[in-house]
């Protein structure tokens, strides 16, 4: 298959899969009991419909869903239910670039930092490096994101206050935050790395460019690291999609105004339109990422076949 159609190909499958996303996504909304605008004072009966009518929650839930997907085809998200006037695609382009910014600090951080651990791992002959390159993977691993922000804001931005733990004003901020992210990457990464690296060491064309008097470093660098990269190239593709959203948790630690925290507040308040434009983001952004990544390891392996 040549590459026109597997693109056609995966741009068809990724369009059926967030159409799929987007409609799952309404009708759990639309079941779940409750109402978007039900608060702990009790509302006139006439207030009540007048938002129903608003935002057309009172025809039939087939007939809204269909003119919700009319108009999120033409790129119209809606109009946030609990913030009037405002739309959902501004509450994205003000969100959406703070989150990428922070998610790109911490891609940056996982694939450098989990690369570098992984093959210090492989490589190493030292049990004592070995083994603590596993005890942080592990570690990594293990604990969830919200403790790993929780301990670094107490430690370095309440005890020692070396970083500021609120909000994304300068460059210092994005430490604490960035590498509270990056922490699952990083061990998930090393493990990847550690396992494909020392695999591929153990290949018949490794021993033959040792053979050929090539240093450690060049055999690692130019013939082992390149195969070994395919496993964490697939892995990026889900992982910026992660990263580049935001953290829900974290974000909402920080106090960071991004696209994750908005999340959190739509689901809390019920605000259908803004559940909604979120997941048809992340799952446009998830989709993409998996084609490009698809793409990438085609270029790196032309093992891989793109008739997948």
């Amino acid at each position: 298959m040549d590459l026109a159609k597997y693109l056609a190909k995966r741009i068809v499958i990724g369009a059926i899969t967030l159409l799929l996303l987007m409609t799952i996504t309404f009708f759990l909304m639309r079941i779940m009991p409750g109402s978007p605008f039900a608060s702990e004072q009790p509302m006139p009966p006439q207030v009540f419909a007048a938002f129903e009518r608003r935002y057309n929650l009172d025809a039939p839930l087939i007939e809204q869903y269909f003119c919700y997907m009319k108009n999120a085809l033409r790129g119209d998200l809606g109009e946030s239910f609990k913030r009037v006037g405002i739309s959902v695609n501004s509450m994205i382009k003000s969100g959406a670039p703070i989150s990428i910014r922070l998610g790109g600090v911490a891609f940056a951080i996982s694939m450098v930092v989990g690369i570098t651990f992984g093959i210090i791992s492989a490589l190493s002959k030292s049990k004592i490096v070995g083994g603590a390159v596993q005890v942080v993977s592990t570690l990594g691993i293990s604990l969830p994101s919200f403790l790993v922000a929780l301990m670094l804001m107490i430690v370095f931005g309440v005890r020692i206050r070396l970083f500021p733990i609120v909000g994304l004003t300068s460059p210092r901020h994005y430490v604490l935050p960035a590498v509270s992210l990056s922490m699952y990457p990083i061990a998930y990464i090393s493990k990847l790395v550690r396992s494909s690296l020392s695999e591929v060491m153990r290949q018949d064309y490794i021993r033959m460019a040792k053979a050929k008097g090539l240093s450690k470093g060049k055999v690692v660098l130019r013939h082992a690291l390149k195969n070994a990269m395919l496993p964490v190239v697939t892995y990026t593709g889900p992982l910026i999609a992660f990263l580049m959203t935001g953290s829900f948790v974290i974000e909402t630690i920080f106090t960071v105004p991004g696209i994750g925290a908005e999340f959190v507040k739509s689901i809390t308040n019920r605000d259908y339109s803004v559940i909604m434009g979120m997941t048809v983001y992340l799952g446009s952004l998830v989709v993409v990422c998996n084609i490009l990544c698809d793409f990438m390891c085609a270029l790196i392996d032309p093992r891989v076949k793109l008739d997948r």
